[in-house]
């Protein structure tokens, strides 16, 4: 399963130069080595989404990096095809976990998994690594210190300026002018679907969202499986609307883009923040290892990495990822989440209202 927006290869599309953002972090940042620097020896298998370890990516970066540093370790990535659901499943079934750490775990999975199993899935570890306090504030996703937010992607529209004006507010989706022009992803199987609900659910609150929902519906909205076909689709002119990210641009730029097909808009001048987090299995064969990747991957250079391999925004303070990024990613005036405690006990319930009346 596509967590998130893979990087797709696409003529004229311009990423920031990895050889010359690491230039530029490395004069930044005093912290590029994995903070614990002991003769750590083994195998790191971590569990994460496909697109987080293909060519260039972020994950490989870190593989390369992180076993530069540490010449006995191996970072193994394992690409699971049903997500955290795997490991939910073989911890109800009381199987081996067969992993050390997950990376790219969100807010509302972190809450599932601690409501379909009895015993914890994941390792208290803020305590432990020495960058936990450098998030940014408002970003942690779990109160009990468990998942650690790595990076940070805010939901927005993305539209064809050349055939549709940006509609400014929820409302405006649902009128006459935005018939059929939108494409969204359903909410049961994808990441941005996932957020664009619970953004709607925000605005409109659980007794309306439905109702809103409907109103999409009769406006002819499309609902695909996930970001990836929702993109594909956007992109062969099928609608002149995705819901995507804000960041839209940092890939999509460059002499021979029709940058006029990559505006970004948001909604009531908000975007829905979906933080990316990392986890230590608390059945992990390598804890101490994990938690030194941990402290690493919230290195200010692995961050000014991270953001533009993976087309997000760093999850640290005071991380500057380049002049090219910080000139095409852009940050809703307002960001908008839920917390942990306000999905616990909720969000099962709103995504299944939504499937059956929805989706179905």
């Amino acid at each position: 399963m596509v967590k998130r927006r893979a990087f797709l290869r696409t003529a004229g599309a311009s990423v920031v130069g990895a050889t010359a953002l690491a230039g530029c972090a490395g004069e930044e940042s005093t912290d590029t080595t994995p903070s614990s620097s002991g003769g750590f020896a083994g195998t790191l298998r971590v569990a994460t989404y496909s697109s987080f370890t293909g060519e260039g990516a972020a994950g490989n970066w870190l593989k390369s990096v992180f076993e530069a540093a540490h010449p006995e370790v191996t970072v193994e990535f394992m690409t699971p095809e049903n997500g955290l659901n795997q490991y939910i499943l073989r911890q109800q079934n009381g199987a081996d976990i067969d992993a050390d750490l997950y990376v790219g775990l969100n807010t509302a999975e972190l809450v599932r998994a601690d409501q379909e199993i009895e015993t914890p899935l994941f390792e208290s570890v803020e305590s432990d690594l020495e960058r936990a306090g450098t998030v940014k504030s408002g970003l942690q996703i779990d109160p009990d210190g468990r998942a650690i937010p790595y990076d940070t992607g805010y939901i927005s529209l993305v539209y064809d300026e050349g055939e549709v004006e940006n509609p400014g507010t929820f409302d405006a989706l649902t009128s006459d002018a935005y018939q059929g022009d939108l494409i969204a992803q359903n909410a049961q199987q994808s990441d941005p679907g996932r957020a664009f609900l619970l953004w709607t659910i925000a605005e409109k609150g659980p007794d309306n969202y439905l109702e809103y929902w409907q109103d999409l519906l009769e406006n002819d909205v499309t609902i695909l499986s996930d970001w990836e076909p929702a993109y594909d689709a956007y992109m062969n002119e099928e609608a002149p609307m995705v819901v995507s990210y804000s960041t839209d641009q940092v890939f999509y730029h460059g002499d021979d883009v029709d940058i006029q097909k990559h505006q970004v808009g948001f909604l009531n001048d908000q975007g829905y923040a979906n933080p990316e987090a990392m986890a230590l299995f608390a059945d992990a064969d390598s804890p101490d290892l994990g938690r030194a990747f941990m402290d690493f991957v919230l290195s200010s250079e692995a961050q000014a990495e991270i953001a533009v391999r993976n087309v997000q925004f760093p999850a640290v303070e005071g991380v500057d990822p380049g002049e090219e990024f910080s000139q095409y990613a852009y940050e809703p005036p307002e960001p908008v989440t839920f917390a942990y405690d306000e999905l616990a006990g909720n969000v099962d319930g709103w995504i299944e209202d939504w499937a059956r009346e929805i989706a179905n």
